[in-house]
This record gives structure tokens, sequence and C-alpha cells, in this order.
């Protein structure tokens, strides 16, 4: 005999179960927006460092990718690099902010970077159900560049060892596989034409990607919530900025220091044909779907001064002011 204690269970897990139809039906619109799309998605930090948040995030992207988007992973692995170099008794040094790339540093960002933690991304991909494949020196490279020469202040060139930049991408490679339904995972390291190493930044590496294949999004996964109006107060969140709203927050110290060239970097990203830009907390458990597919999201996106799209007016709408 059902007892009315029973009904009101019964009536609040319905409840529940509507409440999580409300949220695919959400999705749908979003889900069918960015079917076929490419989006590449930057992974680096501390969220490479957390277990946990990596494989909410890894899962994540095998759920996109299942739903028909075009995944590409572009990772660093500067911690996991620094502890190898520890243990190697190799002191690091830095050059404008730049790892100094001395040949016993370029072997330990080869095999830790490029080979064990590419490797173990894919793996992992694989694991939770879903097909990646590693693009390194030991199967097939598809970022290819130069030395990077910066200069100091007195316009001398500055020896940063083999510290490159992304000057030419294999498209066809990394669309092929998307096409087959495969998450290329990419290390930040590319070939030089004689044959050299380079160890490149990954956020430049993945912004090179990002342009190369004219992608839809590039999601920034780092340590912060997204662009906040006051650093100490997460509520302060911008959920939507254009990049000349970016450029006065820049110019009127909203954005400051260590953000400045993350989001100079954005818009230069922008100005290269990438649609939008999502920066998001990758310790955040499955912040990559809640970016992608609610209306609101969870961190800040940036987009082109001539294409405030409608899902920008979506989240403008939905936060009822203008950020």
């Amino acid at each position: 005999m059902s007892t009315p204690d029973s009904h009101a269970h019964h009536f609040a897990d319905a409840h529940e179960a509507i409440g999580k139809a409300d949220i695919l039906i959400e999705a749908l619109g979003w889900i069918r927006r960015f079917r076929d799309t490419t989006t590449v998605i930057k992974l680096g930090g501390s969220v490479l460092e957390h277990e946990d948040a990596l494989r909410h995030l890894l899962v994540d992207v095998v759920f996109m990718s299942t739903l028909g988007m075009r995944i590409v992973v572009v990772h660093g692995g500067g911690k996991a690099i620094s502890r190898a170099m520890d243990a190697a008794g190799i002191v690091p040094r830095f050059v404008q902010g730049r790892r100094y790339t001395d040949a016993a540093t370029l072997d330990i960002v080869e095999k830790v970077l490029a080979t064990e933690l590419n490797e173990e991304l894919a793996a992992k991909v694989e694991s939770y159900g879903g097909r990646a494949i590693p693009l390194n020196f030991r199967s097939t490279p598809v970022l290819f560049g130069e030395r990077l020469e910066l200069k100091d202040d007195a316009g001398e060139l500055l020896d940063l060892g083999a510290v490159g930049h992304v000057t030419s991408i294999d498209r066809l490679t990394i669309e092929n596989l998307m096409y087959a339904g495969q998450v290329p995972i990419i290390p930040s390291m590319a070939l030089a034409a004689n044959g050299e190493k380079l160890n490149v930044n990954a956020d430049t590496a993945a912004t090179a990607v990002a342009a190369a294949l004219s992608a839809e999004k590039l999601v920034v996964l780092s340590d912060i919530p997204g662009v906040l109006r006051d650093v100490n107060d997460p509520s302060s969140l911008i959920h939507s900025l254009s990049a000349a709203e970016a450029r006065a927050l820049i110019a009127d110290g909203t954005i400051a220091s260590g953000m400045i060239p993350k989001i100079e970097g954005c818009l230069e990203t922008l100005a290269q044909g990438v649609k939008k830009i999502h920066i998001i907390d990758g310790r955040l458990r499955h912040s990559l779907l809640l970016e992608i597919y609610t209306t609101l999201g969870v961190g800040t996106e940036l987009v082109r001064d001539d294409s405030i799209s409608s899902a920008a007016a979506g989240r403008l709408a939905a936060t009822g002011t203008r950020p």
C-alpha cells in the first residue's frame, strides 16, 4: 500500500528527472549548432596536475566528440617538466618569461611532454570510451616552426636555446583524423626544417592550431574562472566580452598583470579568424560542458567586434546587463 510519504518521494524523484530533461533540452540548441564545428582545447597548468579535474575534463571531451563536435587538444606540461628537471639536477633558467632550453632540458621536455604525457592523455580519452590519437615525434608531428628570436632592451638578440614558435601546421592530417571521429592530442613542441625539435609555449601553439583550422572556438582551460571585474570577487565574472570591450578593460586596469598577455593573445587569435574564445576554470567539475552547452556558461567568452553572436546576445539577455 502506498503512503503519502511514498507519493511525495515519487513526485520529488519525477521532478528531479524532469529538471534533468529540461537541461538536456536547453543543451539541444547548442548541440545542433556546434555539430560538425571545430573546437581547439588548450590544456595546461594545474588541470594536468589534478587527477580528478583532468578525468572530468576528458570525459567532457569524449561527450562532445560523441555529439559530433570536432575536438583537438593542445597541451603543455610545465609543472611535470619542472619536476623532471629537478630530479635530473638541472636548474631551470627563464629568459623574458620563457624557459631557456638547452640540449638536456630539451630531452626532458620531449620525454615528459611530447611522449609520456601526450600518450597518457590519448590513452585516458580511449579508456573513457572516446577515440584519440597522440601526434608526437614518435608518431606524426603536426606542428612545424623555427627558433624564436627575442631582443633585449638594447636590441641585441637573446639566446633562448631550442625555444620556437609555430610557423606552419599539417592541417590535412589533423582534419582527416577529426573527420574520422578521432581526437588529435598535440603537445606544444614543433619540428624545425633542419630536424631540430623546439619547445613552444602552449598558449601560442593552441592559438596557431585554432587559426590554421579556422576553429569555431578556442577554449583556454586555466586556473581562474575567467575575467573578473574585481579579482577578489568570483561573483564579478564577466560572461561575455567583445574585443573592443576587452581592450577598454586593459586600458582602465580592470584586466591587469598576468591576465594581460593571455587576453592580448586571445585578441590576436580573434583577429586571425577564430570566432570565439572561452576562458574557463578547468578545476571546476564539467566546466567544459557547462561552458559550451548552457546559455550563461561558467567562464568568459571573447567574441570578435564584428560578430557579437547570438550566443553572446543570449548570454547578455540571461545576465540582464551588458558586461
